[in-house]
């Protein structure tokens, strides 16, 4: 049994110092219950000689643990510091007769575990951190209104709460209101009442600690989103593993965290994370308690559709992506482009003009233009290099191929909404007669109804580790000694018989839903995102120069000198072709990153002279650099990293298997999540690896410096 009020002034006045404060005298308390497993092991020593030195081992422990507790807390609290440090002396006058404090504490082996007598936690209350309300102006004695407690039937409501300890505890909801205006204040969330009507909106609390994750009364320390959030960048956790692994750790079989529970932690956090990373935190308003479909809708038309750019990713600069500006010396001649630094294949060698394949566009000068070096001590200014590369981590959307319409339903369905009376018309294009019943997809021709038949017979069971599997083993048959017909990639083989007189391969339907075609990215050279968007057909040229006015159409003062690209020589081709005096070809250079360089022809002057990543023979002095290794020799060496598409491509790879499940609306806001979290693991790096640019790099970059390369 636990000592009574009596008895704990009775202990305060005989084994405790009368200077000692009232909070250092309850935090020893504290301390004294946390060490009485080590009073165990030295009663237990003194039990078994008789002549035993009462100053044990464990004894000295208790004393040393004890003094270094009270100097620790005296130096974190203000209201203990004397100055002097009174901690041995405190120690000594509690340590005098351990084993009757811990008798009147009623600490002792039957009692179970001595520590939770005393540090048992109270019951939770859940409610607002706020103590006035946020939309009333100032009223009587220049206060704000008070917040009071929300009358209803049930003003103290049950809830359960997953606490930071992994553990299911019962709590009570209590909503605060404004008296004037009506809002209530939860503890993660303010509704308001929309005027001339019964709807409610929400303005999100960004440092909540509880999080509600279900309408039925059930909560979430914040730490339990955190621990999610490492989660899903660590490990690539999804919504379904996460809560698995919470009901694991759990000791509590009668109440578990669903899928869904998970998914609305998800997206309740980081809905906060992106609203504040993007400035949107103090305008954005949706529908009060909002499911979590709904809520994710409501951030992705604030944050961005379909796309997006990283918050703060415009001015971004470390020493692995931005270079101070270097220049060269005039190049002679536009067919006598070097080989990459570092490659020992690629576009090389001197060109026979009668070989040429694809000739520079006729608007596009022969010579490689060069910019002259400053004066000295005039700025030299500096040069950013960014990648950006398409990945097939795709979503569903309307099996029309000229449609980007997101499915009506994403669970079986094929169609947008616009193109939704299509499913009661036949599915091969273009025969245009009904459907022959409520459940089919053909119409009564026997031909159609047979090619469907063999259509569901090829791909009825086809999944995405199926079709894996079968691309593995296509590319080891391939790669086997003695195959036919090796290939350099591995690709799907599908066979259908032919239609009349059009192939298999070539009928069009729409028996299922189509995918976008690529994600595409683009990012510093150090790796930190700057925005993604979508190809839907294919990554053709137009698209992908609409992906970049996109991206930095509201910062065309800071599109980087160097865009890295492995189709760089195509786009650079549309866009000379399309207009000569876009803003790109004065402000950025495109090229070709070095892995895709090499596979690249060497009669494509425009390719070798404007899209080399490396070149040796000066035209380029930004992207090759000059150092010397241990023996004191000198190489060229590329002075970005090109590949930095690649790494990127490679960790969302991870989570390809849950994306290409999504709704267009959880797709977005999942990409958006992804590139918010691999831009702060890069800048992170950056910080460790101490890369950020110094005062030194902007002296040199302004001319401020007496000592400038210009190189």
């Amino acid at each position: 049994m636990g000592a009574s009020v009596q008895q704990l002034i009775l202990i305060l006045e005989l084994f405790f110092p009368p200077e000692l404060a009232m909070q250092q005298a309850l935090y020893a308390l504290a301390v004294l219950v946390s060490l009485y497993p080590i009073l165990r092991l030295h009663s237990n020593q003194m039990n078994e000689a008789r002549r035993q030195n009462p100053q044990t081992g464990w004894m000295r422990s208790i004393h040393t643990l004890l003094t270094r507790a009270f100097h620790e807390e005296a130096n974190d609290v203000e209201a203990w510091t004397t100055g002097i440090n009174l901690a041995p002396e405190y120690s000594n006058y509690i340590c005098r007769d351990l084993d009757r404090l811990y008798t009147l504490l009623g600490v002792s082996e039957n009692n179970g575990n001595p520590a939770s007598h005393l540090s048992r936690p109270p019951r939770r209350i859940l409610t607002t951190s706020r103590l006035d309300c946020r939309f009333c102006p100032v009223g009587d004695r220049n206060l704000l209104p008070s917040l009071r407690r929300r009358i209803s039937k049930k003003p103290n409501q049950h809830v359960w709460l997953l606490d930071a300890t992994y553990q299911w505890v019962s709590a009570d909801l209590i909503v605060a209101r404004c008296s004037k205006c009506k809002a209530d204040y939860y503890p993660d969330v303010i509704t308001q009442k929309v005027q001339g009507s019964h709807r409610r909106t929400q303005l999100l609390e960004y440092d909540a600690e509880y999080i509600r994750v279900s309408k039925q009364g059930v909560w979430a320390h914040r730490k339990i989103a955190l621990a999610q959030e490492k989660a899903v960048q660590r490990l690539h956790c999804g919504w379904s593993n996460f809560a698995d692994w919470v009901n694991d750790m759990t000791e509590d079989i009668n109440q578990r965290l669903t899928y869904r529970q998970a998914q609305k932690l998800f997206v309740e956090h980081f809905s906060r994370r992106l609203l504040l990373a993007h400035g949107e935190s103090e305008t954005f308003t949706c529908d009060a308690h909002a499911p979590a479909k709904y809520l994710t809708a409501a951030v992705r038309e604030v944050i961005g559709k379909n796309g997006g750019v990283i918050p703060g990713a415009m001015d971004h600069g470390c020493m692995d992506c931005t270079h101070v500006k270097r220049y060269g010396v005039p190049v002679v001649n536009a067919g006598g482009a070097a080989d990459v630094v570092g490659s020992e294949a690629g576009p090389a060698g001197p060109i026979d003009p009668t070989v040429v394949e694809n000739p520079l566009p006729p608007n596009l000068p022969e010579f490689v233009p060069m910019q002259d070096a400053p004066p000295p001590g005039a700025p030299l200014g500096y040069e950013r290099l960014s990648v950006m590369d398409g990945k097939t981590v795709t979503h569903k959307k309307c099996a029309l191929n000229d449609c980007k319409g997101p499915l009506h339903n994403y669970k079986n369905g094929r169609f947008c909404e616009e193109h939704l009376p299509l499913r009661l018309v036949c599915g091969i294009i273009p025969c245009g007669l009904p459907i022959r019943s409520a459940d089919a997809v053909t119409c009564d021709t026997p031909a159609h109804i047979e090619w469907h038949k063999q259509y569901e017979d090829r791909f009825h069971r086809l999944n995405f580790p199926g079709v894996q599997r079968v691309i593995r083993r296509q590319a080891g048959t391939a790669a086997a000694p003695g195959a036919a017909h090796p290939v350099r990639g591995p690709s799907l083989q599908v066979q259908l018989q032919a239609l009349g007189d059009t192939p298999g391969d070539q009928v069009v339907h729409t028996f299922k839903a189509k995918t976008i075609y690529c994600l595409q990215t683009i990012q510093w050279a150090c790796g930190v995102p700057i925005g993604w968007g979508k190809c839907y057909k294919s990554e053709s040229a137009p698209q992908v120069l609409g992906f970049l006015n996109k991206v930095w159409e509201d910062h065309p003062d800071k599109r980087p000198g160097f865009i890295v690209y492995d189709k760089a020589c195509e786009l650079l081709r549309h866009i000379v072709t399309q207009n000569i005096n876009d803003s790109w070809i004065a402000s950025t250079k495109f090229i070709v990153d070095a892995w895709h360089y090499i596979g690249h022809r060497a009669t494509d002057i425009l390719c070798r002279t404007r899209c080399n990543p490396a070149p040796t023979n000066g035209s380029q002095p930004d992207l090759v650099i000059i150092q010397v290794d241990e023996n004191g020799v000198a190489h060229q060496t590329r002075a970005f990293n090109t590949e930095t598409a690649e790494q990127l491509n490679s960790w969302i790879s991870g989570y390809e298997s849950q994306l290409r499940q999504m709704t267009d609306v959880n797709y977005d806001f999942y990409i958006h999540v992804l590139m918010m979290i691999y831009g702060e693991m890069v800048e992170k790096r950056v910080v460790l690896k101490n890369r950020e640019l110094t005062d030194e790099f902007w002296d040199e970059v302004n001319g401020t410096t007496m000592d400038l390369d210009l190189q």
